[in-house]
């Protein structure tokens, strides 16, 4: 009986598990076929979409590329009236300012040479060193009309409209030399119809020849400036169409004429945006039930197995809080696995309250055996440095200097004896810090300045004390000792601007800073190097008595200087965090 028992329980476990399995299953299955099918929707609605904008777009040039040419065959037409350029130049002078679209007429011979032009009211250049409208190789191999890409008219002076021009060969005895007529169109229009096809919220077009050439881009600075690329080449080995590739769709059509070619691209991530709305709803109604069928299974499981689980997790989680004064009585679940479990927690807790009492105290012993151990490494390397500076004064026959030197460091050691106690004011420690400041001042006499900036009501609270001390020495040694100009020291005690409950002391000069592998290292010298002692036994002793989240943070940047900031709590007895 009680083998068949606890078949039933693992079976109704593993039914759960089963359920909610196949219930996954299903809808991640059903999900999968809808994204499948939903994104194939979406591909083929942006495709047409895509392919109708660029052939409505090739319509749109043909147009213009017909009307332009018409103009000008009407243009041709009219020179038959005319016996000579000038009066033909008088006439259709007025042309451009009437027809919008019109910018220049412009008659030259077979070498470029302008016999007459009428467009702009600006003066015609006396010497045009690049006529950008005129290609005689062009314009000698058209059958019938010769067609320059949008480029800038340069014959006026003052104005560079970007411009399209139409050129045909003329044979008019009239006219004399005359060989060719060209009309300079303004491709502002075209351009701004471009700019306004969209193709998506973030899809464009733009037109090329048929060598796949740029002829017009909406982004053209862009790419001419180099911070954008089209490969246009290879998108013209494409034919006309839809092509997708990876993440882009591009829609290829060309004009009657074959003049230019249309290419359309626009972003399959728009869609996939679109899509990812739909498929988020569809996996919330699915998972919606797919819960409420494992609610009402898990609600029949949880009176036979989680209750007394969950029993057992909170007392777990008072064991973890409270595991000194922590009790606990176990045995009374129906289940018996549960039951062997619950048992062996009973037996686990008791164990593990006699090992942690026996750590606590083996630590206990061992942290004060650490921190006498870092207090001693600091005492004598301040000595060292202070001794040293004295011994110099005294030699340079500075006594009564020496005298004040000498009084400063007395008042330096009895702050730092403090009767023997660890954690002093910050009031003390700044009172400290200053007595060292004023001996260091004396040796690089108008070397650096120093100033104190104390935020009112942290002056009482207690710190390590011989925290700051270290952090002006390293200041001077290694920030400003190697400074032509005079350098400065800042020492600020500020409430943590993150953690009112915390106090952040803060050392900056205005130095040779140091690099970020400088900083890191600064923190993990020994002893047995040569300089940074104080420094990494500072960090060492905060981390000791407070825990790893204080200590010291260095930012440095070279030509700019060093802060050294010290993170410590709010303490305001020191028997508060008595080891």
């Amino acid at each position: 009986m009680k083998r068949k028992r606890r078949f039933t329980i693992s079976l109704s476990a593993l039914s759960i598990l089963s359920i909610a399995a196949a219930a996954a299953t299903a809808a991640t299955v059903c999900i999968a076929i809808f994204s499948s099918v939903y994104s194939r929707s979406l591909m083929s609605d942006a495709a047409v979409s895509s392919e109708q904008n660029i052939q409505q777009t090739v319509l749109a040039m043909d147009n213009y590329i017909y009307g332009i040419k018409n103009q000008l065959t009407q243009i041709i037409a009219s020179m038959e009236g005319y016996e000579d350029p000038a009066s033909f130049s008088e006439d259709i002078a007025i042309i451009p300012h009437t027809q919008s679209d019109i910018y220049a007429i412009t008659i030259y011979d077979a070498q470029g040479g302008i016999i007459t032009c009428a467009g702009s009211s600006a003066a015609l250049k006396e010497e045009i060193r690049s006529n950008l409208s005129f290609d005689a190789r062009l314009f000698e191999a058209a059958e019938d009309f010769a067609f320059l890409s949008p480029h800038v008219q340069n014959m006026f002076e003052g104005e560079y409209p970007w411009v399209v021009t139409l050129a045909s060969e003329i044979k008019t005895p009239a006219f004399g030399n005359a060989r060719y007529i060209a009309v300079d169109f303004r491709f502002s229009e075209i351009a701004r119809y471009i700019d306004n096809v969209g193709i998506g919220r973030h899809g464009y077009c733009y037109i090329t020849d048929q060598e796949g050439n740029i002829v017009y881009h909406p982004q053209q600075q862009v790419i001419f400036s180099g911070l954008k690329q089209e490969d246009s080449r290879a998108i013209n080995a494409l034919s006309d169409g839809v092509h997708m590739e990876k993440d882009i769709i591009y829609t290829l059509g060309s004009t009657y004429d074959e003049l230019w070619r249309i290419i359309g691209v626009s972003y399959t991530d728009e869609l996939e945006i679109e899509r990812r709305s739909q498929i988020i709803i569809s996996v919330i109604i699915s998972f919606f039930f797919c819960a409420l069928i494992a609610f009402i299974v898990m609600l029949l499981y949880s009176k036979i197995v989680n209750a007394p689980v969950l029993s057992l997790i909170k007392a777990m989680k008072q064991f973890e809080k409270h595991t000194g004064d922590f009790h606990y009585k176990g045995g009374g679940e129906t289940v018996k696995e549960l039951q062997a479990l619950s048992g062996s927690f009973a037996h686990m807790a008791v164990t593990i309250q006699n090992l942690v009492e026996t750590v606590h105290q083996e630590e206990t012993a061992l942290r004060k055996t650490e921190l006498k151990a870092l207090q001693a490494q600091i005492n004598p390397h301040f000595l060292y440095n202070t001794l040293d500076s004295i011994q110099w004064m005294c030699e340079q026959g500075k006594n009564e200097e020496a005298t004040r030197m000498v009084g400063a460091l007395a008042r330096l050691f009895r702050i730092s004896i403090s009767k023997g106690r660890e954690l002093i004011t910050i009031k003390e420690e700044l009172n400290h810090a200053e007595n060292y400041l004023i001996i260091q001042s004396y040796r690089y006499r108008n070397q650096f300045s120093y100033r104190f900036d104390l935020e009112p009501g942290l002056e009482n609270y207690l710190c390590n004390k011989i925290t700051i001390q270290p952090l002006i020495e390293n200041a001077i040694y290694h920030g400003l000792d190697r400074m032509v100009e005079q350098g400065e020291i800042v020492i600020s005690v500020r409430q943590a601007p993150d953690d009112e409950k915390d106090i952040l002391i803060t050392v900056s000069d205005n130095g040779v800073g140091m690099t970020p592998e400088q900083c890191e290292k600064i923190l993990k010298k020994e002893r047995s190097d040569t300089s940074g002692i104080g420094v990494k036994n500072v960090n060492d002793r905060l981390k000791i008595y407070f825990g790893e989240k204080y200590g010291l943070f260095i930012k440095s940047e070279l030509d700019v200087g060093t802060s050294v900031t010290v993170r410590i709590p709010k303490v305001e007895k020191e028997a508060a965090y008595a080891l």
